[in-house]
């Protein structure tokens, strides 16, 4: 059976590894930027995640979930904040424009 942890892990857990090599070689400073970020994004995502699943606009199928929660917020639906504040600064430094060295 196909389970919410197994379908984010498959994605989020390579996604995170990889952008976190790409800000790592970015420096310090771009890392660390992303890392504030992520938790930024993270505190955001408990308030409103749990807004959102405890008012019942999403509902998650409990048999299909590991059944740890923040809140009333399971622990899988954070996967996506979690790669969004990493991939998104990683694809802009892979994908940003090479400035010239004077």
């Amino acid at each position: 059976m196909t389970t919410y942890l197994l379908l984010a892990a498959g994605v989020a857990v390579p996604v995170s590894i990889a952008a976190l090599v790409v800000l790592a070689r970015a420096g310090r400073r771009v890392l660390v930027a992303a890392l504030v970020a992520l938790v930024v994004l993270v505190a955001l995502t408990v308030v409103f995640d749990n807004v959102i699943v405890g008012s019942g606009v999403v509902a998650y199928d409990p048999t299909r979930i590991l059944g740890l929660r923040v809140g009333v917020a399971p622990i899988e639906d954070f996967s996506y904040c979690v790669v969004a504040a990493l991939a998104l600064p990683a694809l802009w430094v892979l994908l940003g424009r090479r400035r010239s060295e004077p």
